[in-house]
């Protein structure tokens, strides 16, 4: 018998792919650790981390477990009997019923090794359980399409349905709160702000946004940085619907008065749970609620995963490894900074390295890292953090935004004295942040010798590579905005158009970055004060690439389209 807890002994299906040409040994011995060390599944760490082609590592799991192996394309998910099953169930477990044949039911899943799951959906059906092998994509993308409920028939409810819904402004029923928190989890109420929460979920949405207005209420879900509405539930329901949201934050239901925020916790499944940041707005015709979904699952994606070109990627690791230093990440809100930042928190989180980080708040749980909510209210900005993480004996501190002059000097300080500080600013460019931080206050020599690399970046939509279609615009037109002839030869360039898996021709997002490492060179000019301008073309010389130039590369390689480009870099 194999001892697969031995980090270099490799599993039956390791040796297979290693077989079949699809990872190396060394590589396969990785990808095992990587995934006992998350506690993850080997095939579900496999498809997750996008290292093997989902329907290839199906019909290998298939031929190394001696299943059969199905292709969900090629079969109407509304045949398949998941009614059988309770659907919190195939949801925790990520398997589908596929086929009752007498006494026996085809279980779809990814992973056979899954025992738990057949074991429990046995009891419940009744039935012999038949593993079918199938590909992870396409088994989460049918659990989503197959049992979503649509959120939009609450407008359709009447009757009884509303009974007892009906809220003034001025009063809510005194037993408001019971009925929130337990005892009414048939209500239609508590039913639709849970499928609201997990229909965003599921469709990939980073914000949730419920409005009132004078003759109407909306709802509408931020993909993919764009915000969409969903549904627009009676307006009679907007106190009710507001009350829901304040009792599950933990805030006071009979404050209206003024802005409130507060947090949900959501647990999806015994290993995975999602958080709501909550905030509260009085507007003219009601509380406007926002939810900002922070799910932890998002920081721990791999660093070649969030969009570097490679040169940019080895620069942000080799800052990473520096003992000492300044990285600093910036672009405007909703950039992906904090995924950046964590990103590289993740690579430092190890047992012998002290890391804290003051925040604005914490967006996510990081579990080995020290993590701080700064509260101005009581004198706790990011200079007293960072003054505190400094008389605690710390290897790398991450402080939320420099904003000040205070906060820049505490953190310049450490970078000089022996540790890894990372931060962000809300600038456009690498040569925009250093002569922020000049005009802040910082002397140029300070700046000089403490930052070692800049990253600026913006998100961009990934085109939907189902429905994307070639784009026609003229060769004269695309050298005339910075393509290049040698770029453009043999190569051909998308545009989005929309279909069933996407969302207006796009699906996901992607990173474009700026990484400028501070070379000698560039040292001697901030030394000397140069301007953002000569700081930029020095960038440019030593062959840094800016946003622009980046984003080209994704839309030469068809990541992305040349309307996304234009949109987010403002050319």
């Amino acid at each position: 018998m194999v001892d697969t807890s031995n980090p270099n002994v490799m599993s039956s299906l390791s040796r297979r792919l290693v077989r079949e040409g699809l990872m190396d040994e060394g590589e396969a011995l990785s990808a095992q650790a990587d995934a006992r060390n998350k506690n993850e599944p080997f095939i579900h760490y496999l498809a997750s981390t996008g290292r093997i082609e989902p329907d290839l590592l199906a019909s290998v799991v298939a031929e190394e477990f001696g299943l059969p192996y199905l292709d969900l394309d090629a079969f109407d998910p509304k045949q398949f009997p998941k009614k059988l099953v309770d659907e919190k169930l195939l949801r925790k477990h990520q398997v589908m019923p596929l086929l009752v044949r007498g006494n026996i039911l085809s279980l779809g899943m990814s992973t056979p090794t899954n025992l738990a799951a057949m074991d429990e959906i046995q009891f419940q059906s009744g039935l012999i359980i038949h593993p079918v092998i199938v590909a992870e994509d396409k088994l989460h993308s049918v659990l989503e399409s197959s049992l979503e409920t649509d959120i939009a028939a609450l407008g359709d409810l009447d009757g009884d349905d509303l009974a007892g819904l009906e809220v003034t402004e001025d009063q809510l029923p005194d037993d408001e709160t019971v009925g929130a928190e337990g005892g009414a989890e048939d209500a239609p109420i508590v039913k639709f702000v849970n499928k609201v929460l997990l229909d965003a979920m599921r469709k990939g949405a980073s914000d949730i946004h419920f409005e009132p207005f004078e003759h109407s209420y909306r709802i509408r879900f931020r993909i993919d940085g764009m915000l969409h509405e969903v549904t627009r539930p009676p307006l009679s329901l907007r106190g009710r619907l507001a009350a829901r949201l304040k009792v599950m934050a933990k805030m006071n239901i009979s404050e209206r008065r003024i802005p409130q925020d507060g947090a949900i916790k959501l647990r999806l499944s015994q290993t995975r749970t999602i958080d709501f940041r909550v905030n509260t707005l009085p507007t003219l015709w009601g509380e406007k609620i926002v939810l900002r979904i922070l799910d932890a699952s998002s920081t721990k994606i791999g660093i070649e995963q969030l969009g570097f070109e490679p040169e940019q990627q080895r620069l942000y690791e080799e800052a990473l490894s520096h003992p000492q230093g300044m990285i600093l990440v910036t672009g405007p809100t909703g950039s992906g900074k904090t995924v950046t930042l964590y990103t590289g928190l993740n690579i430092l989180n190890i047992p012998e390295r002290n890391i804290s980080s003051a925040e604005d708040p914490v967006e996510i749980n990081m579990e080995g890292i020290n993590q701080v909510n700064v509260n101005p209210k009581v004198g706790l900005d990011f200079a007293t953090a960072l003054r505190a993480f400094l008389r605690q004996d710390p290897d790398v501190v991450m402080v939320g935004e420099i904003r000040d002059l205070e906060t820049a000097e505490v953190a310049v300080k450490a970078a000089q004295t022996g540790h890894l500080v990372l931060s962000t600013l809300h600038t456009n460019s690498a040569s925009a942040t250093l002569n922020r931080l000049m005009n802040m206050g910082v002397p140029p020599y300070n700046l000089a010798a403490s930052v070692q690399l800049i990253i600026a970046q913006r998100l961009a939509r990934k085109l939907c590579p189902r429905c994307k279609i070639p784009d026609e615009t003229p060769a004269d037109v695309l050298e005339s905005i910075g393509f290049t002839p040698a770029q453009l030869e043999g190569r051909t360039l998308y545009k989005a158009v929309g279909c069933s898996h996407c969302t207006n021709g796009y699906k996901g997002r992607v990173g474009i970055y700026e990484t400028v490492k501070i070379t000698p060179e560039l040292a001697d000019m901030i030394m000397h004060g140069a301007g953002a301008l000569d700081l930029n073309r020095k960038a440019r010389e030593l062959g840094f690439d800016d946003l622009r130039m980046s984003g080209r590369k994704k839309v030469l390689a068809g990541t992305t389209s040349l309307a996304e480009l234009t949109r987010v870099t403002m050319e």
